[in-house]
């Protein structure tokens, strides 16, 4: 869907390796040299590509891969860094401005709709295709970040960092022989990464203890932005149910039906395994929970694990979502590039010729090596060195083929507030799980026909 990687990503990273700072889960991130060094210089003399993007390690990698676009166009590229908390707000009070202050802007999935409608977006429908094979864009990367409406092949983005909520889990905690045999010895089977929800339960029961301050499991359950929606997400499409219909935009009896019900239900069950604050833990908390050693097993984006692996080496693995009833799905991450309407077209060529250079093969496959350059070329994913370069890719790879988005329709930020809300009532028994779901399909239905697109 987005990045909705939190503007604490990177204060963790310094944390946990060692760096004095004093943690705060609202805290803005702070940009590494590169990023610095870019904001702070001039304009160099000549031509100038200016992107916008958060403030992140990702972002870090496109300035310094932008380095090499530079020595062989002559055309420098400047990466404006934004923290994670003002970034949306920034970007759509520049495109009040005549003229923006950037070319491309990457940006959320959720934006597409707004960008496309409100004409803020250039249309790339035609020229996408003429720089890249799009077939060679894995699919569900290219209907949720570059189209809109999506599985329209009506290009607004070109794919940009690709992501996908998964799970880290201590590969030394499973590995141990004493677990492995008291975990035989009680389930009857063998202690392994879990396939099935129903395994994951029983692994997440039996790494709760709270006397040694071992939880089984931590899930995104945040209230900021979009963490419980997106953690929420796998088991609404697993257990049978939806966000609703994209053609009728009808959210009643799919987004509250018996299987949503039961998926809810289900991911609320599981937060007896979870630490103390389980039921309102957002991306940077799960992160913490995890790589702090209390938890077997963490759910989040993958964008999240090369922290992970500098902070514990190979004391950590990563598996895909579980399944359920043979449905595996999980939250789409990342963003895609996006050339501002409102430059000049001798800006927007820039844009474009940048953006080719970009989506070249081997320009995507030095964009794999910077930190959380996850890529959208299948052919790339789908390699045994891409796979097998870290950890985390493999499991990555995998789950981008079961990955699905939230709604990217321009009223998406209502929708997403009111999802959030009874969700987060739900998991704090304010109201039951059918009682949430119900509410939520009111409240997005008035959403919908307010904004036009359901009669």
């Amino acid at each position: 869907m987005r990045a909705r990687l939190t503007s604490i990503l990177l204060s963790i990273s310094v944390c946990l390796l060692g760096s004095s700072c004093k943690h705060d889960s609202k805290s803005e991130a702070g940009g590494s040299a590169s990023a610095a060094l870019a904001d702070s210089a001039g304009a160099p003399a000549g031509k100038t590509v200016n992107i916008w993007w958060a403030q992140w390690a990702p972002a870090d990698g496109l300035q310094q891969l932008s380095q090499e676009y530079e020595q062989q166009s002559g055309v420098a590229v400047r990466v404006h860094q934004i923290p994670w908390s003002s970034y949306q707000d920034q970007v759509f009070l520049n495109f009040g401005n005549k003229v923006t202050s950037f070319d491309i802007v990457v940006g959320d999935s959720q934006w597409l709709g707004r960008g496309a409608t409100g004409k803020l977006y250039l249309d790339l429908t035609d020229w996408l295709p003429t720089v890249v094979d799009v077939k060679t864009i894995q699919p569900q990367a290219l209907r949720y970040l570059c189209e809109y409406p999506a599985g329209s092949s009506h290009y607004f983005a070109a794919p940009g960092e690709t992501d996908a909520v998964g799970f880290a889990y201590r590969k030394d905690w499973f590995d141990d022989p004493k677990e492995q045999a008291a975990f035989k010895a009680k389930y009857k089977r063998d202690l392994a990464v879990p396939d099935t929800w129903e395994e994951f339960k029983d692994i997440a029961e039996y790494f709760t203890q709270p006397a040694n301050k071992r939880y089984g499991t931590a899930l995104l359950t945040g209230r900021g932005y979009d963490a419980l929606a997106m953690g929420f997400q796998p088991f609404l499409w697993e257990f049978g149910g939806s966000w609703g219909d994209p053609v009728s935009f009808k959210t009643k009896g799919l987004v509250d039906n018996a299987g949503a019900v039961e998926g809810l239900t289900f991911m609320k069950s599981l937060l007896k395994f979870a630490p103390n604050d389980g039921p309102n833990m957002d991306y940077g908390k799960t992160l913490e929970a995890f790589t702090s050693g209390s938890t077997a097993m963490a759910m989040n984006y993958f964008a999240f694990y090369p922290t992970i692996v500098k902070s514990l080496g190979d004391k950590a693995g990563f598996f895909v979502m579980p399944s359920h009833n043979g449905k595996r799905f999980s939250s789409l991450g990342g963003q895609g590039m996006s050339i501002s309407a409102k430059v000049s077209p001798e800006q927007q060529k820039l844009a474009k010729d940048f953006i080719a250079w970009f989506l070249k093969r081997e320009t995507q496959e030095k964009w794999t090596k910077k930190e959380a350059g996850f890529t959208a070329n299948s052919e790339i994913l789908n390699s045994a060195a891409f796979k097998q370069a870290t950890p985390y890719n493999a499991p990555f790879a995998q789950s981008m083929n079961f990955i699905q988005d939230f709604w990217n329709v321009p009223a998406y930020n209502e929708l997403l507030a009111a999802a959030e809300q009874r969700l987060g009532e739900a998991l704090d028994g304010v109201k039951t799980p059918k009682e949430a779901l119900e509410a939520i399909a009111t409240e997005h239905d008035r959403i919908f026909k307010e904004a036009g697109l359901a009669k």
